[in-house]
C-alpha cells in the first residue's frame, strides 16, 4: 500500500506540474504594449476545464502526501 501511495503522489506531482505549464498566463506581459495580447485569450472553456482538472490532482496529492507524513499508511 505504501508503494502505490508514493507511485500515486509521483504520478499526481508530474501531472500537476505539466497542467501548470498548460495554463495561459494571467498577465498581459510584453504583448499588452501593442494591444496583441487579446490575439491569444479565446480559449476560455479550455483554461476552465485545466483549472478543475488540476484542482481535482492537487487534492490527491494533498491526501498522499499528509497519508505518507502522518505515518497513517504502513
Amino acid at each position: 500500500m505504501l508503494t502505490f501511495i508514493w507511485a500515486l503522489q509521483f504520478i499526481t506531482a508530474l501531472l500537476i506540474i505539466l497542467l501548470v505549464l498548460m495554463h495561459s498566463p494571467k498577465g498581459d506581459g510584453i504583448g499588452g504594449i501593442g494591444g496583441a495580447s487579446h490575439l491569444f485569450s479565446s480559449q476560455k472553456s479550455a483554461e476552465a476545464g485545466l483549472n478543475k482538472i488540476t484542482l481535482f490532482l492537487t487534492v490527491i496529492f494533498v491526501i498522499c502526501t499528509f497519508l505518507l507524513g502522518f505515518g497513517i499508511v504502513k
